[in-house]
């Protein structure tokens, strides 16, 4: 039987198959940093000096690993007696502790033989699946919870002293490599030292020592591990073992966790002494196993930091010359750039600084990890952050990520995936330093520009309003000063790209995204430079994207399926709201304090989330220009290219802000193109509100003296205004024409009082009551030259505007007589003194009398003035109709006989038999009266007409 394996001691703790005299000269140090040979193939790079670790030589492993007793050769009698132990066990059943191990130890001894029987040699060979078979019955016979037999140990031994024959049993098949994570598992769970001494003392009938039979078990394991990679080239069997080890690295369980990482530890100290490497490579995990050990180097169990931190030493070791040899000469310089940067490292760190700090793994490895291993890295790290039982392992992952990303610059790759692990982490983050860190990094990636869109657009994936966690992540974001307007610039795109679109059935959902994430970066106040920066854009944008959610809510908007659960869905979340709570952040976030109550008091807020939005961009313009010139000149100057941009809502917005700032004296250094042009162009365009914008601006415009003349130009278009049925247009089309007035040629006088002639009794009283003054000043600039021409659209103007005096709306009253003192002065008339009585006409029979006297006459000749008059008699408001049929009555005195003879007085009573049947008695009474006045003069006339026809009679007899 081969020789055995052996152990003594106390504590629980790992025997390293070397020399103890090693771990005295694991230091890394550039004095001991040796060129690396000249490997003679087509890797062969001379000049690269590769650092190597000192105590660490290049050769093959040597009996120090496993001294194998040198014996005579075993008799053939012997060997046939092995060969035929073993067959009967394949054909049988092991029953005992003795059997198993009898026959274990012949497949030991039988494997020493193969140096001198080739027949040995094929007899294993050929019954390999049957031996595999039989070591994992036997590993689960084994017990989970105890160790009382050296059974386990013995199938180790085996293991390995089959491994040094190249007779691989834990390699190449599906049941060899389960056989492999079975035997792993049964030693990493195994109950800890104290237990199984425990369990010694409740059943004393135990022949083996429990703490000694342990020891020597762990060790067997340990040796095997290291034998499976004495000869591992390709580090195809350093994956394997990885693999299985791998959740055990991660253990929640100490002891478990220690076993596991002293085990690895080995495993890498033996490899980096026998590495022997060749093309092409298995080991696809590197990243991986270097955040796993550097997150051990952090654990709180002091044993398992030790253990890790000698581990990682040999690892870099590994990863030197594995970089070495798969580097192409392409990448030469930059090979030696790292390499330089490694000896620059290791001359401040060695073995006792990995210990306790992880982070300067992270900046010793991240130098040679390629972008794969580094999105290893940091996932493996991310994952540490699960391990709420061991804060420090929080902490250390913490610092590893912050690390690795602030050195690693832009080689990552699966940013996305990255961001959202983060993402998903943050809820299980207690520590607020840890916490940071991650925030920092997600800062990290966000502040390189080349990750910037990719960070965005995962973080505008997720629902809003986002919870605590997303919105500290935007709220704490920290960047370097030159960044911060470069981040704030391309979430602030992301908004605008949508505003850039045609309007679509549904709102995309980046744009209440990236509305909510700008308000929540506002709120945080760390990106304040870029803030006061991009306020221009930032307000006019939000102003945008407040036009384009109005009436809108979150079922009008393109969210993606299972983002959020039905009950998710809250009503009261519109992306209405986001949008303002995030205008309103930004002009607290930017000390426009007294623009903001100025909104707040003139019900701006309310105006710009309905249908008066239009008024609230105004109000807020207006506010700006007042209060802060500098920040709205630089609005306009930013509005002057985008007004043309867009959709029809972010053109609407944009052009209702700019031409409330055409009232700055900048404004007069526009290009005409990017004012009065584009003004014209809004007049005739097919929205109304374009219309009530443009003729916004050309009143803003009026302030300066010099763009009068390009006003003028405009007069055709703003004369047509008149006649539109939006008031807006129309009283914003008379306020220009009042400051235009005096500069007009005759011909456009004219044709503009017989357009607001026609608006006298205007059913919109600002229209009504507008339209008459802007009438009265058209006569004040008639010239000398010209009143002939404009006599008689004034003396029809006579009986409207005294009939509106007598209108129940004040102001029309008061201006409908105002106008018409203005129209008496041209006509060179002076009104009697009772036109100007405030008392309703009808109450003032003799004064009604003497008013009608007066027009009577004077008009007689002139105009028809009952017909006139009569027209107002079907008037919607009773008091004009009241006053029309008074004056009827009173003025049929003053009728042209010549007149009454041809047209009679019937077209005057039937109109006013008709109003004998109004329901205002008032009325009917009057109407009366004005019949009886009207059939009086009828009867006066009828005798008058009987003489005149006598008289011709007799003149026609002869004398």
């Amino acid at each position: 039987v081969g020789p055995r394996s052996q152990a003594a001691g106390t504590e629980e703790v790992v025997i390293p198959c070397a020399s103890d005299s090693d771990s005295g000269s694991v230091d890394l140090q550039l004095s001991d940093l040796e060129d690396i040979k000249k490997i003679p193939s087509n890797n062969e790079l001379t000049d690269l000096d590769i650092p190597d670790i000192p105590g660490l030589p290049r050769e093959s492993l040597t009996d120090s690993l496993r001294h194998l007793t040198c014996q005579e050769p075993l008799s053939e009698t012997i060997v046939e007696s092995l060969v035929q132990s073993i067959q009967e066990v394949f054909h049988g059943k092991l029953k005992g502790e003795l059997e198993k191990l009898t026959f274990l130890r012949s497949l030991s001894s039988l494997s020493q033989t193969f140096l001198y029987d080739e027949s040995t040699e094929s007899f294993i060979h050929s019954h390999i699946a049957e031996i595999v078979h039989i070591l994992n019955v036997l590993m689960q016979e084994e017990s989970r919870h105890s160790l009382s037999s050296p059974v386990r140990q013995e199938i180790f031994v085996t293991i390995t002293d089959l491994s040094y024959q190249d007779v691989h049993l834990l390699f190449g098949s599906e049941d060899r490599d389960d056989l492999l994570g079975l035997i792993t598992k049964s030693v990493i769970t195994l109950p800890s030292v104290s237990a199984l001494i425990q369990l010694q003392e409740a059943t004393p009938n135990q022949s083996h020592n429990p703490e000694c039979l342990y020891r020597q078990t762990f060790q067997a394991f340990s040796e095997m591990l290291q034998s499976l990679v004495i000869k591992d080239p390709h580090l195809e069997n350093l994956d394997t073992i990885f693999k299985h080890m791998d959740p055990w690295l991660q253990s929640v369980n100490d002891h478990e966790r220690e076993r596991a990482t002293a085990s690895m530890a080995q495993v890498l100290k033996c490899l980096s002494r026998n590495l022997s490497l060749k093309l092409p490579l298995q080991f696809q995990r590197l990243g991986h196993l270097v955040a796993l050990m550097a997150l051990l180097c952090g654990d709180p169990l002091e044993e398992v930091a030790e253990e890790a931190a000698e581990g990682t030493h040999y690892l870099l070791h590994i990863t030197l010359r594995l970089k070495y040899v798969t580097h192409d000469k392409i990448n030469h310089q930059s090979l030696k750039k790292a390499l330089k940067r490694c000896r620059e490292l290791l001359e401040l760190y060695s073995i006792k600084h990995f210990y306790r700090h992880p982070f300067k793994i992270a900046q010793v490895f991240e130098i040679f990890l390629d972008p794969t291993e580094l999105c290893q890295f940091v996932m493996t790290t991310l994952d540490g952050l699960k391990n709420l039982p061991h804060p420090c392992t929080q902490q250390a992952a913490g610092e590893l990520l912050i690390t690795l990303v602030k050195n690693a610059e832009s080689r990552f790759e699966k940013v996305p995936e990255i961001i959202g692990v983060i993402c998903a982490r943050l809820s299980i983050i207690s520590q607020p330093k840890v916490r940071q860190q991650i925030i920092n990094t997600v800062s990290l990636f966000i502040s390189r520009p080349k990750y910037t869109d990719i960070v965005l657009s995962h973080l505008l994936c997720h629902p809003v309003p986002y919870d605590r966690h997303l919105a500290e992540l935007w709220r704490t974001l920290e960047v370097e000063l030159p960044s911060t307007t470069w981040i704030l610039w391309r979430l602030l795109r992301k908004l605008q790209k949508c505003h850039n679109v045609p309007i679509q059935k549904k709102m995309a959902y980046v744009a209440v995204a990236a509305t909510d994430a700008l308000y929540e970066v506002l709120v945080g106040n760390k990106l304040r430079a870029a803030m006061f920066r991009l306020f221009p854009q930032l307000l006019v944008t939000l102003l945008i994207q407040i036009h384009h959610s109005i009436g809108l809510t979150m079922s009008d908007v393109s969210i993606r399926s299972g983002l959020y659960a039905e009950k998710e869905l809250s009503t009261e979340v519109t992306p209405l709201c986001f949008a303002l709570q995030a205008t309103k952040t930004l002009l607290l976030r930017t000390l426009c304090w007294q623009e903001f109550n100025i909104m707040e008091k003139n019900e701006g807020w309310t105006l710009l989330e309905g249908d008066c939005h239009l008024q609230g961009v105004f109000l807020l313009a207006n506010a700006l220009l007042e209060r802060n010139q500098l920040l709205a000149h630089k609005i306009m100057y930013l509005l002057v290219p985008l007004l043309n941009r867009g959709n029809d809502k972010h053109k609407l917005t944009s052009a209702g802000f700019f031409v409330e700032l055409l009232q700055s004296p900048v404004a007069r250094r526009l290009p005409r193109t990017y004012s009065t042009a584009r003004l014209k162009d809004w007049l005739h365009h097919g929205n109304s509100h374009f219309r009530i914008v443009a003729l916004r601006g050309l009143c803003n415009l009026l302030r300066h003296q010099k763009m009068r003349e390009d006003i003028k130009s405009l007069l055709p278009s703003i004369l047509d205004s008149l006649c539109e049925t939006d008031e807006r247009i129309v009283l914003l089309a008379i306020q220009i024409l009042l400051q235009l007035v005096r500069t007009m040629d005759f011909t456009t006088l004219s044709t503009m009082m017989k357009t607001l002639f026609s608006l006298f009794g205007d059913v919109r009283p600002d229209v009504h009551r507008f339209s008459m003054t802007l009438f009265g000043a058209s006569i004040k600039y008639v010239k000398h030259t010209d009143k002939k021409g404009v006599e008689n659209q004034v003396l029809d103007s006579l009986v409207p505007l005294l009939l509106y005096s007598q209108d129940e709306n004040d102001a029309i009253a008061e201006e409908s007589m105002r106008v018409l003192t203005i129209c008496a002065q041209f006509l060179k008339w002076k009104l009697p003194r009772d036109v100007y009585c405030k008392d309703p006409l009808y109450v003032k029979p003799i004064e009604v009398a003497k008013i009608c006297n007066f027009f009577g006459k004077k008009c007689k000749g002139k105009i028809n003035i009952i017909a006139q008059t009569l027209m107002y008699s079907k008037n919607a408001k009773l008091p004009i109709r009241r006053a029309a049929v008074l004056f009827v009555g009173l003025l049929s005195k003053y009728m042209d006989h010549s007149e009454l003879r041809m047209n009679g007085t019937d077209w005057i009573e039937n109109d006013l038999k008709d109003l004998l049947n109004d329901p205002e008695p008032s009325l009917r009474i009057i109407a009366s009266q004005a019949l009886f006045r009207v059939q009086r003069v009828r009867d006066q006339l009828e005798p008058e007409q009987t003489v005149c026809w006598l008289r011709k009679l007799m003149g026609c007899l002869p004398a």
